[in-house]
């Protein structure tokens, strides 16, 4: 561990407890202090899935984050989890701040590392994305050679959706959520809805696949993904 680092943004993997790195699990066992964002109702899965690897005596901050698509009020929400971090670090210890899959892969660690990068020396540990989790576990790969790999929120509207599927070899769309009809609905005009592979809580024992076209569901949980393989040179090897 490097010593002049106090601050660490540790990927910890998109769910089972054994997919985080040996660099990470090191960080993570000698840090003083963890933190962890947590949904302002109920309990964080980024500190469930770190549960096994914790020794059971360190300070712990708690990051209540509500999910909200607004920008505020959760910006008010790092600030005063970055103010927290700051003064454990002010105070002579160690933090690792825990995020699900990578710290910088739609990780919510990167609005703490802009606050607190200002500051201290920030290192972040990458971890295996929930984008890789669920190209294994559908035991489908994503590319070879030339083949272009989109990752499309599902939160974008449905033209912005078609431009960028229509533009890529393999598509992730991540976010679904409420949005899944809306999904639906753009994959079906573009005739893809057979090549499209959902997943949800991907790696976690209540991990779901389903073609989507035998999806009947109208909408899906925060963990989900849909995977789209139109085509490329993954589909001629």
């Amino acid at each position: 561990m490097n010593e002049n680092v106090k601050i660490w943004g540790l990927g910890i993997g998109p769910g089972d407890p054994e997919l985080i790195t040996l660099k990470a699990l090191g960080i993570l066992q000698a840090a003083d202090v963890v933190a962890y964002p947590a949904p302002a109702n109920g309990d964080s899965l980024v500190r469930a899935i770190a549960t096994p690897h914790m020794s059971g005596n360190q300070e712990e901050i708690i990051i209540s984050t509500p999910m909200v698509t607004e920008r505020y009020p959760a910006q008010n929400v790092y600030d005063k989890g970055a103010s927290e971090i700051s003064a454990a670090v002010e105070s002579g210890k160690t933090v690792a701040v825990l995020c699900e899959g990578d710290p910088f892969f739609y990780g919510s660690f990167m609005y703490l590392f802009v606050r607190l990068s200002e500051s201290y020396p920030v290192q972040v540990i990458p971890g295996v994305t929930s984008l890789a989790a669920c190209s294994a576990e559908l035991a489908l790969p994503l590319a070879a050679r030339n083949d272009v790999v989109s990752v499309i929120p599902g939160t974008i509207d449905a033209a912005a959706m078609e431009q960028q599927l229509m533009a890529a070899n393999t598509a992730a769309i991540i976010k679904v959520g409420r949005h899944l009809g809306k999904i639906k609905n753009v994959l079906k005009k573009i005739g893809a809805t057979g090549e499209a592979y959902y997943i949800e809580r991907a790696t976690m024992e209540s991990q779901r696949i389903v073609p989507l076209c035998d999806l009947d569901d109208e909408s899906a949980p925060y963990f989900s993904m849909i995977i789209v393989r139109r085509s490329g040179e993954i589909l001629n090897l």
